[in-house]
């Protein structure tokens, strides 16, 4: 038992990519520097994490547009909302393709890329310089499905009911019932 407890302890705080790409790759690092100076950075390994915007497949392979997410020592995202800019990956058609209905906007990644240069481009209307990257290995997050439901929280006379709201990950609870479990108060 504590042989099983003690493995499932270590798969969870495993990498998500191969580990000799993350003891290689650099994780502490900004947007910014490398746009300021390409060429001090250029084919050095990075490990970054990003929430899609865009994937979308060209002639020299699939290439996804990506909010820049920082990442912990094992390759999980950090807080999204430390953003720094965005960026762009290429997943090389050789190694094969990254669907985009998988690679889809708002799915999190983590990925491993040699810092390539940078690409000039536009966000709506606006010019932007995106870090190119080329794309080693790659890590799909899995997506978390959340729906909201009201909890039913009675407060003493005079207030008799308010729904307190929160944010269930899954539809249904154990029994195959929507939430709450219990009928209405009338």
């Amino acid at each position: 038992m504590i042989i099983g407890f003690a493995a499932l302890v270590l798969a969870g705080c495993a990498p998500v990519l191969d580990r000799d790409l993350m003891n290689a790759g650099a994780r502490q690092f900004q947007l910014s520097h490398l746009v300021e100076t390409p060429e001090v950075f250029k084919d050095h390994l990075f490990i970054l994490g990003g929430v899609i915007v865009e994937t979308k497949l060209t002639e020299q392979g699939s290439q996804i547009e990506a909010l820049f997410v920082p990442v912990n020592s094992s390759g999980y995202l950090r807080d999204a909302t430390l953003y720094q800019g965005r960026f762009i990956a290429v997943y090389a058609r050789a190694k094969g393709m990254l669907d985009p209905m998988i690679y889809r906007k708002g799915r999190e990644i983590t990925l491993a890329g040699d810092f390539v240069g940078v690409r000039k481009g536009k966000i709506d209307e606006m010019e932007y310089a995106f870090p190119l990257f080329e794309i080693r290995q790659i890590h799909l997050w899995e997506e978390h499905a959340y729906y909201d439901y009201a909890w039913p929280y009675y407060y003493p006379y005079p207030y008799y009911y308010s729904p307190y709201y929160y944010r269930a990950p899954y539809p249904y609870g154990s029994w195959g019932r929507p939430y709450p479990y219990w009928p209405p108060p009338w």
